[in-house]
């Protein structure tokens, strides 16, 4: 599971979003699963989460062929995935520059610099660095089509964790072993599912979502089955700043949005 260490290896992951998915920019898709486990003695309630069971959290970044870039494993369950986030080194790396992430630059047929970003879900405050969907009701055509692009990228990472609790059914069961050694468990998974996917990239796609002849998305196999469960939204400290709303917006206006706009437009 190697972490991309340069910005040529940044702007690898950020091709395969736009080749497979039509999204620029995006340097992965972030997500937290509980993986349940017996009560750590002396822990008291801090590994209790809000479904009422005990668990430790995965908080993994995932690339556009459903690989896992990046975990932090260990989170303890009462946490929510935007709290294990704001606390973790990777976040940290990014807002002190000690990545090297390529530089702000146009998105095809545009001509104003947009920085590279995360994709996440609602729990995620939105950064120049962290971008998510429109959240309020009454969304303009522009916005419905943005939260539609994203959250089509951002469905590798429910994928990915979709084939790696098909692969590895230990997952799914109630760990009864010590917090540390759940770590080296399901980091083993994570490096075998990366090993799976670069060896036989085919093997489970029949697992994951797909889209229709109409473009409508049709649900994985993986979907049938349990699944891991979702981590806590909270909301409240994580707010959005006024620079992540300026790319966001940026995003929505710019030609590739647009295209499809007036393409949906002709169409009704």
């Amino acid at each position: 599971m190697p972490f991309p260490s340069t910005m040529d290896d940044w702007k690898r992951i950020a091709e395969g979003f736009m080749e497979k998915w039509n999204f620029p920019h995006a340097l992965g898709a972030l997500d937290g699963k509980h993986v349940a486990c017996k009560c750590p003695p002396g822990s008291g309630s801090t590994y209790f989460n809000y479904k009422k069971f005990y668990s430790i959290v995965l908080l993994a970044l995932v690339d556009s062929d459903y690989k896992f870039i990046w975990a932090d494993i260990g989170g303890r369950g009462a946490a929510s995935d935007a709290q294990l986030w704001n606390a973790s080194d990777l976040k940290s790396a990014i807002e002190d520059g000690d990545l090297d992430l390529p530089d702000a630059e146009p998105l095809p047929h545009d001509t104003e610099d947009i920085p590279y970003f995360y994709i996440g879900d609602d729990a995620f405050g939105l950064r120049t660095f962290m971008q998510k969907p429109y959240g309020h009701r009454a969304l303009a055509l522009e916005e419905r089509i943005f939260n539609y692009r994203l959250s089509r990228a951002r469905r590798v990472v429910e994928n990915a964790f979709g084939i790696l609790s098909n692969r590895f059914q230990v997952l799914m069961s109630t760990m009864q072993h010590h917090p540390s050694t759940i770590r080296l468990i399901v980091t083993t998974c994570l490096v075998l599912h990366n090993l799976m996917r670069t060896r036989y990239p085919r093997l489970q796609n029949r697992l994951v979502d797909h889209e229709g002849r109409n473009q409508e998305i049709v649900p994985g196999e993986w979907r049938n089955g349990r699944q891991m469960r979702d981590c806590q939204v909270v909301q409240g400290p994580n707010r959005d700043n006024r620079e992540g709303k300026k790319v966001r917006n940026t995003l929505k206006h710019s030609g590739l949005i647009l295209k499809l706009v007036l393409f949906l437009g002709s169409t009704t």
